[in-house]
């Protein structure tokens, strides 16, 4: 019986195999090396974070407006002219008082109250209804409005009513008056002088 002997082709490769697998590089252990000071334990360094800071801050200071004063005897409705001065007196049913010799004396609105019987007035002008006004004595009246009432102690220079239903009262005479509207009652102790009348159930004497 005949003998099969390998092929030497075969017999090449695993020669050329063994060869290659002695050269094969052999891998090393690969060791990490750390900078002096620096263990393998310790912990990478951190940033160090900013301390907060803390500003304060001073509230500004508030103002108050101060209110500003009231004008000289409007707190208790007192009025001085001085002498020979003149006042203003308005409102709406109010009191106010009036003292010294006035130049002018002025009263304007509703239903006022003027006790003027310690002044002597040189000219008086009313505007408004139902206002009522007492004077030691007055020069020159004039009184436009209605249902007003005006008392002098003394004479009375000359009154010039415009409006209804008035009352003009004098101590002393009244030189002249004239009046426009309708049931006015102009009375003085000491007679009147000159009339002007226009309008009907006025009463003057």
């Amino acid at each position: 019986m005949p003998i099969r002997r390998p092929f030497p082709a075969a017999t090449g490769v695993i020669a050329l195999v063994a060869v290659l697998s002695a050269c094969a590089p052999t891998p090393e252990p690969v060791e990490t090396r750390l900078p002096p000071g620096l263990s393998a334990s310790s912990a990478p360094p951190t940033a160090a974070a900013p301390s907060p800071s803390i500003v304060t801050v001073s509230p500004a200071p508030v103002t108050s407006a101060t209110p500003s004063a009231p004008a000289t005897g409007a707190d208790d409705g007192a009025f001085s002219c001085g002498d020979g001065g003149s006042q203003t007196v308005s409102g709406a049913e109010q009191t106010f008082r009036v003292t010294g010799t006035c130049a002018e004396l002025a009263v304007s609105g509703s239903a006022l109250t003027v006790d003027a019987s310690s002044a002597r007035i040189g000219t008086l002008r009313i505007s408004g209804d139902r206002a009522r006004v007492d004077a030691t004595a007055i020069d020159t009246l004039v009184l436009q409005g209605n249902d007003g009432s005006v008392t002098s102690a003394g004479a009375i220079g000359s009154a010039d009513v415009s409006g209804d239903r008035a009352s003009i009262t004098a101590g002393g005479a009244i030189s002249a008056v004239t009046v426009r509207g309708q049931d006015n009652v102009v009375r003085a102790t000491g007679g009147v002088g000159a009339v002007t009348v226009e309008g009907r159930g006025n009463q003057i004497g």
